[in-house]
């Protein structure tokens, strides 16, 4: 959910030798990049041996996106304003969040404890506001310091059952803070946050607290490259519910596994395993058939109307073109019923038309994913980048409505 991608390579390295150091490192082969990006085989080969020059900044993007390199850094090896320009900015009330998270009651009880039932009622309201607030993180940073605090001082305050039950609300609290911080300049906030969580959740001893804590730290440890890391504590996570599925699951805990299927899926498909990814969407898709028509957990989305989008992101993310394009154009007018949600399913449209090179519907699905959830694609790296290529490699007629996307999302070209 945050950028990060650590360059282990030397600084002295050219372009042409990061690009053969994150292919191999991936595993790909020349063939294979230089398909997924649309250029020829020789072009890979002779720029990886510096003979052709890289320089073209959208190429470079295609490059990192298809080898997973989440800061374009690591690929050009210096730092440079294009560069910048995808780099998540904080939001004013980052600080704020930040100083609440470091305020620990252990240290400094402070505050009236407040009623477990007023917490769960204010962690209800803030997750509805979080999905029905187009400027979502504006209207959660000013909701998150106040309730994190309490929710930190009700966990620490409490005894017996009550402390398990404010553990699972703080865990709950602390996946809300993680859809807040996610692609912001906060890697360090994000990380102490979904340890917390996940400690909380151990606490609590509720099987719904542990898949949330563990949902989110498999997006964490995935987002930053550590695909068996997200891999491993998926499944240890479906593993400690299993159990509780046995026994009469809710319907909530059932849309968890289902969701936590998808994570893996989503997981295989950044490693490029057609199979595996598809088979677990297929899980998720079993599980979702059998919610409610209406159902739509909070936390993740997860849904019988959000399996559409994720074929769209499952395709997406392997590449597939055509099955991507496809899986798009039955997907785009899908009814999401949280905003920031449908904002990021219609950039995960616009990339699978990228893949097409269809920059008419990139542009289409781009604005209105704007209009649907400005700061969903303020932060969305993929949906700069494409923006910027459009701005800068697009067709000339698409010129002036690019541009005028790209100030919409405070993109400077």
């Amino acid at each position: 959910m945050d950028n990060g991608t650590n360059d282990p390579a030397p600084v002295v390295l050219t372009v042409g030798q990061r690009i053969r150091y994150w292919r191999e490192r991936r595993g790909m082969s020349q063939e294979t990049l230089a398909g997924l990006i649309g250029r020829s085989t020789s072009w890979v080969r002779h720029a990886e041996a510096d003979r052709r020059p890289a320089d073209s900044l959208s190429v470079l993007l295609r490059i990192a996106d298809v080898l997973r390199i989440r800061n374009l850094t690591d690929l050009i090896g210096v730092q440079s304003p294009p560069v910048r320009m995808f780099v998540g900015p904080g939001h004013p009330a980052l600080a704020a969040v930040r100083a609440a998270i470091n305020t620990s009651p252990l240290l400094i009880p402070r505050g009236e404890v407040q009623p477990l039932a007023t917490l769960r009622a204010r962690l209800d309201a803030a997750w509805r506001t979080r999905h029905t607030s187009p400027d979502h993180r504006t209207a959660l940073g000013m909701i998150l310091p106040d309730l994190i605090r309490d929710a930190q001082l009700a966990a620490a305050m409490y005894g017996g059952a009550d402390r398990r039950r404010a553990q699972a609300l703080l865990a709950e609290t602390y996946g809300l803070v993680q859809m807040f911080v996610a692609y912001q300049p906060a890697a360090d906030l994000l990380w102490r946050v979904a340890d917390r969580a996940l400690l909380a959740a151990q606490e609590s001893e509720d099987p719904m607290a542990l898949s949330c804590a563990v949902w989110f730290l498999a997006q964490a440890h995935r987002d930053t490259g550590d695909y068996d890391a997200a891999r491993d504590i998926n499944e240890q996570g479906m593993q400690a519910i299993q159990p509780h599925l046995d026994d009469n699951p809710t319907v909530g805990l059932r849309a968890m596994w289902g969701a936590l299927a998808f994570e893996l899926a989503y997981t295989a498909a950044r490693l490029g395993d057609v199979g595996e990814a598809w088979r677990q969407w297929s899980e998720a898709q079993r599980v979702a058939e059998g919610l409610p028509a209406d159902y739509y957990q909070p936390w993740t989305s997860f849904s019988r109307v959000i399996m559409k989008a994720h074929a769209v992101t499952v395709a997406v993310e392997l590449h597939q073109g055509g099955e991507s394009a496809r899986q798009a154009s039955s997907a785009e007018s899908i009814p999401i019923p949280s905003q920031p949600r449908r904002g990021r399913h219609l950039i995960e449209v616009a990339r699978a038309h990228h893949l097409q090179r269809d920059f008419d519907a990139v542009l289409g699905a781009l604005q209105l994913a704007q209009q649907t959830a400005p700061e969903t694609i303020k932060y969305n790296g993929y949906a700069k980048r494409m923006t910027y290529e459009l701005v800068t490699d697009g067709p000339s007629y698409l010129r002036v409505p690019a541009h005028q996307l790209a100030d919409g999302i405070g993109l400077m070209v």
